[in-house]
């Protein structure tokens, strides 16, 4: 489910495997079914895009992608090659196969309206119509409730292309032109999965204008997991997530797939 994204003058670059690509302008909101077995790659167009991405398993849709235990099997504070997208059930819902960036914010959150009211000003559907300075927050609530799912569903978000540094005094602070026109970041599900974008400015960018990236969406077919797959490797809490997964689906999980 998206907006109306067409671009057809956009030159799309398709990889092997390739099933369907979008364009999602700067300030858009897009929601999708990905399928296991696929990979989702974000390509930011131009740099500096900021993409907040919300992920549920379309079968138990309160199961969803859970940032704390993401980041703590992990021991990490952002996300990257060969990290894996945990859910609250232990099991996982995507991995990171490629990363031209190298840092993706998790701990920044959404912008909301006040907040993009007070930087950037006010710009109405009423006075400006699709042109409306739109917010992270409500951008993937109208997302969300396509699928029958409400606030309560927004939970700690990632923040793809965005990088926020933690200070020694627990202040955060984001890190401009984090991310550069072409890079790009591949997401292999693990796990057939509903998934929302907003493409609104991070909330702590500094940018005092409403200026918000494009990006491109493509699908295509995963290769096979190997055995020795990086993602299922990193970390011996990954191997056992993806275990978790190949039981849920009925696999044998000591199959290569």
């Amino acid at each position: 489910m998206t907006e109306n994204t067409s671009n057809p003058s956009q030159k799309m670059t398709r990889p092997g495997g390739f099933i369907w690509q979008e364009h999602l302008p700067g300030g858009a909101h897009w929601s999708g079914v990905i399928r296991r077995g696929t990979v989702l790659r974000l390509t930011d167009l131009e740099g500096n895009a900021n993409v907040s991405m919300l992920i549920n398993n379309i079968e138990i849709k309160n199961e969803r992608y859970n940032m704390p235990d993401t980041l703590k099997a992990q021991k990490t504070a952002f996300l990257t090659k060969p990290n894996m997208c945990f859910t609250d059930m232990g099991r996982v819902i995507c991995s990171i196969i490629e990363d031209t960036c190298g840092w993706h914010d998790t701990i920044g959150g959404l912008s909301h309206a006040k907040l993009v009211h007070q930087k950037y000003g006010d710009k109405s559907y009423q006075t400006a119509h699709n042109d409306y300075f739109k917010n992270g927050y409500d951008s993937l609530l109208n997302e969300l409730g396509k699928w029958g799912l409400n606030a309560s569903d927004i939970m700690p978000n990632i923040n793809w292309f965005s990088k926020v540094r933690v200070e020694d005094d627990g202040s955060m602070t984001y890190v401009p032109n984090n991310s550069s026109a072409g890079n790009y970041v591949d997401l292999r599900f693990e796990m057939d999965a509903i998934v929302c974008l907003s493409t609104v400015q991070h909330p702590l960018d500094p940018n005092p204008d409403y200026n918000p990236k494009p990006i491109d969406l493509t699908v295509f077919k995963a290769d096979s997991v190997k055995k020795d797959d990086a993602c299922r490797l990193h970390r011996a809490e990954n191997e056992r997530a993806y275990y978790n997964t190949k039981i849920y689906y009925g696999e044998n999980p000591n199959d290569e797939c």
